[in-house]
């Protein structure tokens, strides 16, 4: 069955995005699971990503070719997999869907505490400093961000 460019693209975005996160999202994993030993917080990286991207790979790969990197697109062209007029748009939804996840990963206030504050991390001149706030706090100051962003 063949797809049309716009399911494609999205595939991609999607996919792209889901890797991102994965990747993002097992390497927190990896470091707090593993008490301080790199070699096993890398491990647990490795792992977690792989089984991620086959995956992602087994699910999309029917409709988009699951390309999910440029370079892998650009390759692609060149062997003449894809039309060459399609690799603009392939490209520009991979970055949109991993700049997407990294935007909303960078958030400052995504991990609520139990005592109902927020801990946020800002950094200033290289220094990382805690601020706690309340969750009405938080989400008031996610608004902000969130309309400095669109404005």
């Amino acid at each position: 069955m063949t797809f049309n460019l716009r399911a494609r693209v999205v595939t991609e975005f999607l996919g792209t995005a889901f890797l991102v996160a994965a990747v993002i999202g097992s390497g927190i994993m990896g470091e707090r699971l593993a008490g301080g030993n790199v070699a096993i917080a890398l491990l647990a990286n490795t792992i977690a990503t792989g089984a991620v991207l086959v995956a992602l790979i087994l699910t999309f790969s029917p409709i988009s070719g699951a390309h999910l990197n440029p370079v892998v697109t650009l390759a692609d062209a060149v062997e003449r997999g894809i039309p060459w007029k399609e690799v603009p748009a392939y490209i520009a939804a991979q970055c949109a869907g991993g700049l997407q996840v990294r935007l909303i990963h960078s958030a400052p206030c995504v991990r609520p505490r139990r005592n109902n504050s927020t801990s946020v991390s800002i950094r200033c001149g290289g220094r990382a400093n805690k601020l706690r706030m309340s969750s009405l706090q938080s989400v008031r100051a996610c608004h902000d961000i969130a309309e400095d962003i669109v404005v």
